[in-house]
């Protein structure tokens, strides 16, 4: 998955601080890796903060969804960290997880990886 971002330097530490590596970094374009999955961050600057409304409201959908082991943990050391996490984890029914929004707004999602 590759998102348009307005700033490299805003979208990589973010992700860096979920635990994501950066393995390549040119002017315009990151590639983060996390565990087998990378994510590409290419930089668009000021035409995503033009995008309509339409856009920005389908933006809200777009979410890299991840597991974790423990999300009690995790959600812990992201604060710890001083990333800003909206709430702790909730059980969605069918699922465990916690979300947050990276600086585009797009949605982080990681889901508990024990089976229910």
């Amino acid at each position: 998955m590759s998102l348009p971002v307005t700033s490299l330097d805003r979208s990589i530490p973010f992700y860096t601080a979920l635990g994501f590596t950066l393995e390549v970094h040119t002017d315009r374009f990151a590639l983060l890796r996390l565990n087998r999955g990378t994510l590409g961050l290419l930089e668009l600057g000021t035409v995503v903060e033009q995008e309509d409304d339409q856009v920005q409201r389908l933006r809200k959908f777009v979410q890299v969804e991840l597991l974790a082991d423990d999300l009690d943990d995790l959600y812990a050391d992201l604060i710890a960290r001083g990333v800003r996490v909206p709430g702790p984890p909730r059980d969605r029914g069918f699922e465990r997880q916690l979300q947050l929004r990276d600086p585009d707004g797009f949605t982080v999602e990681f889901a508990d990886r024990s089976p229910r």
